[in-house]
């Protein structure tokens, strides 16, 4: 059990454990819940006005109970005992008539966690309304004073929230998590006469202060999108393309896609089969840390209340696991690996190469700074994405380009994966260095 209770967990813990009661009392053979509250604020300035601004406060209690194997869930927002009775009695109802599942259950008693370390998730952002709304300006005034091109603002906007949830359930399991979450971006347009650009930068962390300054991300911002004036199109080739570290983190996602335990038991992956198979280069090696201290995905267990761990997911470019639930893993004779919920601050371990030297070693190609579309087929790994970013000749950046589609297979890209840089870049639940790809083909004029 963890021993951190407050008086608002000690409240969700209640209301949690009431409906584990309501279900055995109502013949349910197993229960859990989660019951879960937060709270936050999101504001959006654009050309020094505040345009929008909105306070949220949340709460939400999810129940799921098996009767033998069939099982159901039901949800509310009220925390009323009335309310909760018949959220119980809904899901009870609802069991009763599904077919029966012998894969459905509650986690292995033996996975559960039991150790609750501190990861130090939780860092409140006490700023009102005003206070957000000087720092949004601080960043778009930073952005639009750079450089006289830059003539339009689509905004700064911050948010900040922050969380509570508890996880129980009937094998006597009391998981709670406490987090916050904050982030500030600005997106700008650029306009030389000719024609006009636009792009965008953020970061998001556990604590503010661990965020880029205003400053810092409207400059970003700024130089982004003055880089892209001028942009060309170009004859449809075959070349080698590097994925800079914001966008080749998007192949991390499609990864973790394909080994999940969903997509697997259901026969729907590019990547069935793969344990234990090379599918990278040697030199590539993918892991996940859900015990990273801040960590925007850091968490002690997962959704089923299974303990996690920090592992390699890819060492020497072998596939050593994949990311499964308890549900998923009965259904693949295998053992939970602490992913309900998905991947725990999934990362491709950098490299030594800074972007310049990437830019040498790939000689002549396209340095890929923007994905448009989604184009990704799970079940066979063909991968066709619209883009944007710079074409490069002998190794230097010459002009960007526009206009154009990057295509392959999800398996040779891997594959090809012929290098990895050292500007390792996490924004969010995935953490990549910039890329670079032996060839893929580029669709133009």
């Amino acid at each position: 059990m963890n021993p951190k209770l407050s008086n608002e967990s000690q409240e969700l813990t209640q209301i949690a454990q009431r409906c584990l009661e309501l279900a055995k009392a109502g013949g349910a053979t197993a229960a859990e819940a989660a019951a879960s509250s937060g709270k936050g604020l999101s504001l959006t300035v654009r050309l020094g006005e505040v345009e929008s601004v909105e306070y949220h406060r949340d709460k939400g209690l999810g129940i799921t109970v098996y009767v033998g194997e069939r099982k159901a869930s039901a949800s509310t927002s009220d925390f009323s005992e009335q309310a909760l009775r018949d959220t119980v009695e809904a899901a009870l109802h609802i069991a009763r008539h599904t077919a029966p599942d012998p894969f459905a259950g509650l986690a292995d008693p033996a996975l559960l966690a039991t150790e609750f370390p501190d990861l130090d998730l939780y860092h409140p952002w006490l700023v009102d309304a005003d206070s957000a709304a000087e720092i949004a300006r601080r960043c778009e005034t930073s952005a639009r004073n750079l450089d006289p091109r830059i003539r339009n603002s689509e905004g700064a906007s911050i948010g900040t929230g922050e969380g509570l949830s508890v996880y129980a359930n009937s094998l006597g399991f009391l998981g709670i998590t406490q987090g916050s979450r904050h982030s500030l971006s600005c997106s700008v347009i650029a306009d030389d006469g000719q024609g006009m650009q636009r792009d965008y930068w953020y970061d998001v962390a556990r604590a503010a202060d661990d965020l880029m300054t205003p400053e810092q991300i409207g400059e970003i911002c700024a130089q982004r999108a003055l880089r892209r004036l001028g942009a060309r199109k170009i004859p449809t080739c075959s070349v080698p393309v590097l994925f800079e570290n914001q966008v080749a983190a998007s192949l991390l996602g499609h990864f973790a896609q394909a080994i999940s335990g969903g997509t697997l038991y259901r026969k729907m992956s590019f990547l069935q089969d793969s344990l234990g198979k090379t599918l990278f280069p040697s030199s590539i090696r993918i892991f996940e840390e859900p015990l990273r201290r801040r960590g925007l995905a850091s968490t002690a267990f997962d959704g089923d209340g299974v303990a996690t761990h920090n592992r390699d997911l890819v060492r020497d470019g072998v596939l050593q696991g994949y990311l499964l639930d308890s549900y998923s893993a009965r259904k693949l004779g295998m053992q939970s690996t602490g992913n309900a919920g998905g991947a725990h601050n999934l990362t491709l371990a950098p490299g030594t190469q800074d972007l310049p030297s990437l830019l040498r070693q790939m000689q002549r190609g396209l340095l890929v700074t923007e994905l448009i579309g989604f184009g990704v087929n799970g079940v066979t790994g063909d991968y066709s994405r619209g883009a944007a970013g710079f074409w490069v000749e002998g190794g230097e950046i010459q002009y960007p380009i526009e206009e154009i589609t990057i295509a392959s297979t999800l398996p040779q890209m891997f594959r090809g994966m012929i290098a990895v840089g050292n500007d390792l870049l996490i924004h969010g639940n995935t953490g990549s260095p910039s890329v670079l790809i032996e060839e893929m083909t580029v669709a133009g004029n």
